[in-house]
């Protein structure tokens, strides 16, 4: 009787699997540039027939023995998906032409040698980096790939296939698609996604649109989208669609979204207005969506494309980007009792008392890498542009909202780790980070909560993305920035790293160490310490890193003790090491001074002097150019030449530095 059962599971089986009637009929996976055009096409024995209770899995053929050797990489259910008129189903890559039926990980499917295949089930049933199961009676359809890739027999015999399929057989490679053939074997030629593969002309009408704005559109600006078919229809062509997006919506714009096109005809023209509503929304996108409900036959060309609405209605701050610092105009939120515990002490007991109170339990929260997204568009926002972040080191603009989200970083900007993730060995949690919950969620964080170093907005800068790929993972100064740069981001580099190394020394294995030299892929360390001491010098807390603290702080509930006490570096790195650190050292008597006009040119002012001072000057080598003693607010002539210098004022306070840009 057991084994007459098991024998009706097989004809079950068996029996969904000739009736099922879907194949991989298209797949390409070679595509110019940063493979955005990947595809996968299947096709039904039926039009409108749905998909359900499947999966479409990805299998890694490579020969790592870790994650290749056949097994999953990639799984994606096909439930609630339905083919078209013609059968067809098409899933991929955001620029892939007509559009995508539904999307799949960006530019995610591998090159080959690997395979793809269709099942009954769910992505449970294929967990990652479970092995392809030879004799799998869910199988539905399956093709193994490669492009110039030995046949990997793994996949082969695990799917039931005698033939593996080289996408670059004629050598064209970006540019041609690996299609199913009547007779059940597969050709390789130009990409046909959404049209039969034996068809002369398209199977679809394409419905395109382009906007008239070549620029990105501001309030107040008028515009033009033109829809256009790829050829006349039989009949006339209406279709609802929408140009909102968040919080962009019919408040903030005028005009029809309705489009009709005569039968016989190709295109309509509809004009619309922006509105001026004179409130600081920040920039947004506006998104042109189709809505996917185009009547039968007609497919879109592109859709969910975004415009950049500029708002015009920003804050200015009251103080100056880090190429045009300004000083003492940022009060740090420091509390009263902040720092009390540092008092008269030295090291070693200085360093634990400072990670005592930058890694509280109970106290420090822990937020998501999305979050850290939120946290630097407010933390580097641009001082002249509250719309805009400061690219700390390409040292200019870029709008808030040309954040990365894709593989293309082209003009837009992401999150760089000063303490790189692979020195630190901290990564993201997947799905856990991937939500940004707002300040007011958090996990509790500790000195032993190294992989929440992954999301610690105190060494996270918002860079351009070209530029965050080409640091790597280098030490300073081996990685000193694009040719030109001002160097203005050196002394913030070096107090977040000085930062990271107290935030996280829990034990050998799981603490952050600066070094000297150029430690090369060590786990945990990285240099030049002494580099980093004399940036610490010459690059002084400005306003702009007093405000990013300030904004750090809100969220994350510790701050960078090094840019609120800028003397503890000398204390614990530098030349102080040993000797007792007290609070007098950095009285707010030095915090007010200030040096303005900056930049200068033949004349500055020091000004809100409480107590004498001495002043020296020093150019970018070290050598001493100007010095003077100061008794009261006091204009200062100099001829000095043009370029970057370094004003160090001592008294009975102390000492803090300021710098000083000659034109």
């Amino acid at each position: 009787m057991r084994n007459f059962y098991v024998i009706c599971i097989v004809v079950v089986f068996a029996f969904a699997k000739a009736s099922s009637q879907v194949v991989i009929n298209e797949l390409d996976v070679d595509t110019p540039s940063t493979n955005d055009r990947q595809f996968v096409e299947l096709k039904t024995d039926e039009p409108f027939q749905t998909l359900e209770n499947m999966v479409l899995v990805f299998f890694n053929g490579s020969n790592s023995s870790t994650t290749g050797n056949g097994r999953v990489y990639y799984s994606y259910e096909l439930d609630g998906l339905t083919s078209d008129v013609n059968g067809l189903l098409v899933l991929g890559s955001s620029l892939v032409s007509p559009a995508v039926d539904a999307r799949l990980a960006e530019s995610n499917i591998q090159l080959g040698a690997d395979a793809v295949a269709i099942y009954f089930g769910t992505a449970d049933d294929f967990p990652d980096q479970s092995f392809v199961q030879p004799n799998n009676q869910n199988l539905i359809d399956a093709l193994v790939y490669d492009t110039d890739d030995a046949d990997v027999q793994v996949l082969l015999d695990g799917l039931g296939e005698t033939v593996q399929y080289n996408e670059n057989e004629n050598g064209r490679k970006t540019t041609e698609s690996i299609q199913r053939k009547a007779d059940g074997t597969y050709e390789v030629k130009a990409p046909t996604p959404h049209s039969l593969n034996d068809a002369t002309e398209t199977s679809y009408i394409g419905v395109d649109f382009r906007i008239t704005a070549t620029e990105d559109l501001n309030e107040g600006d008028f515009f033009s989208l033109t829809f256009t078919l790829t050829r006349p229809a039989d009949q006339e062509f209406t279709l609802d669609f929408s140009l909102n997006n968040g919080t962009f919506d019919e408040a903030d714009y005028t005009g029809v979204t309705e489009i009709f096109i005569p039968a016989g005809q190709t295109s309509q023209q509809l004009d619309f207005e922006l509105v001026n509503d004179n409130i600081d929304e920040g920039d947004e996108f506006m998104r042109v969506d189709l809505n996917d409900n185009l009547p039968i036959g007609f497919k879109r060309i592109k859709d969910n494309v975004e415009y950049v609405v500029i708002d015009d209605d920003f804050t200015v701050a009251n103080y100056g980007n880090p190429t045009t610092p300004t000083y003492g105009n940022v009060r740090p939120t420091i509390p009263a009792d902040y720092y009390d515990e540092l008092e008269n002490k030295s090291s070693p007991e200085l360093e634990q008392a400072i990670t005592a109170i930058i890694a509280e339990t109970g106290v420090v929260r822990h937020h998501t890498y999305a979050d850290i997204t939120t946290i630097l568009k407010k933390a580097d926002a641009s001082a002249l542009n509250s719309n805009k972040v400061w690219l700390m080191y390409s040292e200019t603009e870029r709008r808030d909202v040309l954040f990365q989200d894709g593989s293309d970083g082209s003009g837009r900007w992401n999150r760089e780790h000063v303490f790189p993730r692979s020195r630190g060995g901290y990564d993201s949690l997947e799905d856990l980070d991937d939500i940004a919950d707002g300040i007011d969620v958090w996990v509790e964080t500790s000195v032993d909560s190294l992989r929440h170093g992954n999301s610690d907005a105190h060494h996270l800068r918002a860079t351009d993305s070209g530029t965050n790929s080409s640091r790597g993972d280098d030490n300073f100064p081996e990685y000193n920035g694009p040719t030109g740069n001002q160097g203005s981001w050196h002394g913030d580099v070096a107090r977040s790293i000085f930062y990271m190394t107290l935030r996280y020394n829990y034990n050998e294995s799981q603490m952050l160490q600066v070094v000297n030299g150029y430690p090369e892929n060590r786990l945990g360390q990285i240099g030049d310490l002494q580099t980093l001491l004399q940036w610490h010098q010459e690059d002084p807390v400005d306003d702009f890193e007093m405000n990013r603290n300030n904004v750090v702080y809100d969220w994350q509930r510790n701050r960078n003790p090094f840019i609120d006490r800028p003397e503890l570096v000398d204390f614990i790195f530098g030349d102080k090491v040993g000797q007792s650190f007290t609070l007098s050292n950095t009285t707010e008597v030095l915090d007010q001074v200030s040096i303005y006009p900056n930049p200068s040119r033949g004349l500055f002012y020091v000004k809100n002097i409480t107590e004498p001072l001495t002043m020296r000057v020093y150019d970018t080598l070290g050598r001493e150019a100007l010095t003077k003693e100061l008794t009261s607010d006091a204009p200062i002539q100099h001829q000095l030449a043009s370029g970057i210098y370094m004003v160090r004022l001592s008294g009975d306070s102390g000492t803090t530095v300021r710098k000083l840009i000659v034109e």
